[in-house]
């Protein structure tokens, strides 16, 4: 053979043994990774540790001493955790309506600090040096930085156990991020009613000596209505339902003769308060008397015929009390709205009717 053939043989041997090196450290690798994310299963799936958790690479790819902490599957998927979940969603986007801003995932859109920037902003009336937009991971922790700095110089004198961090909402810890949102929203008592007694269980992944350990732990993200939101707004009706629960019939019957002094003006009467004002028709009329001004019919639903047409009344109706100078309703309109109304909502509604009343000076 020539030497011209006899090199060529060799560099194409050389060339297939490199892409076959190159393959091997490939395969290498990846089985490396693989037998990372399988040690990471077996800890979280062990028998002492009767969980299911889908672990992403991320998780369990971790530094010696470094741990991990991650919402377990079963608790994503809790009812009343969703419900949290929804009633926070629904409170953002109310809050930020004017700045166009729509959430719909709080892990996905609350991360990079621009909706909770916006949120503290209109919550606190506090204008923050921070960049409006941020594309690089170091900008965007930047700005939550300075966010959550401001949120926790507001919250810790008052005694909030911080349990959120730069790193963590980053991250899109959502355990994290609706602990924050939570006490937001109790902190500027916001109009809305959290579920109560919600709990979540946490896994929280840990690398010691090489080896990956798991455990779980229950985390509460909210607890009473009372204990959340009532105590920072005693009203006169809590002292009245504390100290002279058999006094409320004399406030009621008081509130239906002032409302229909007004109703009775439009030939309509109110003989009980909680059934005829469920459907909003009659609190959306008594707002356009109080405040003089006649409520086009095409704005609300005269004969509501579901459910949602009853809510928007009473949503509308709550519109018109803001505009008449009230704070926002604490009730929400679809707690207002059915015949089975809870207690407090009704509460909501009667301490308003008594603010008008004392407006417009005719509360007999």
């Amino acid at each position: 053979r020539s030497p011209t053939a006899q090199s060529g043989r060799m560099k194409k041997d050389e060339s297939f043994l490199g892409k076959l090196g190159g393959s091997l450290v490939r395969k290498k690798k990846a089985r490396e990774v693989s037998d990372l994310q399988e040690e990471g299963k077996n800890a979280i799936n062990s028998p002492l540790q009767p969980f299911s958790t889908d672990l992403h690479p991320e998780d369990t790819l971790l530094e010696e001493n470094a741990e991990r902490t991650m919402l377990d599957p079963s608790s994503r998927e809790d009812g009343k955790f969703k419900e949290l979940m929804k009633v926070l969603i629904d409170w953002i986007n109310n809050e930020l309506e004017e700045e166009r801003i729509i959430v719909k995932d709080l892990e996905e859109d609350v991360y990079d600090g621009q909706v909770l920037q916006k949120l503290f902003e209109k919550l606190s009336g506090r204008k923050l040096n921070v960049a409006e937009v941020t594309q690089s991971e170091i900008g965007q922790k930047q700005k939550l930085q300075t966010v959550l700095e401001a949120v926790n110089e507001l919250l810790l004198p008052h005694g909030w156990a911080i349990e959120w961090s730069v790193d963590s909402v980053h991250a899109k810890n959502l355990v994290a991020i609706v602990y924050l949102l939570v006490a937001l929203a109790m902190h500027f008592q916001a109009p809305i009613r959290l579920p109560e007694h919600v709990s979540v269980q946490v896994v929280i992944v840990k690398k010691r000596e090489g080896m990956l350990q798991a455990s779980h732990v229950t985390k509460e993200l909210t607890t009473t209505t009372e204990m959340m939101m009532g105590r920072f707004e005693r009203d006169a009706f809590d002292t009245l339902l504390d100290h002279a629960p058999d006094k409320l019939n004399v406030v009621k019957k008081s509130l239906i003769t002032f409302v229909n002094k007004h109703l009775n003006k439009l030939n309509l009467e109110v003989t009980e308060l909680e059934t005829q004002f469920a459907d909003g028709v009659y609190l959306v009329l008594l707002m356009g008397l109080l405040e003089n001004y006649f409520v086009p019919l095409y704005n609300f639903f005269l004969t509501p015929e579901n459910f949602d047409q009853k809510v928007h009344n009473v949503a509308f109706a709550f519109e018109l009390m803001q505009d008449g100078g009230l704070k926002k309703p604490k009730a929400r309109p679809e707690g207002t709205e059915v015949c089975t109304v809870c207690t407090e909502d009704l509460f909501c509604l009667y301490w308003r009717l008594i603010f008008f009343s004392l407006k417009n000076g005719c509360l007999v």
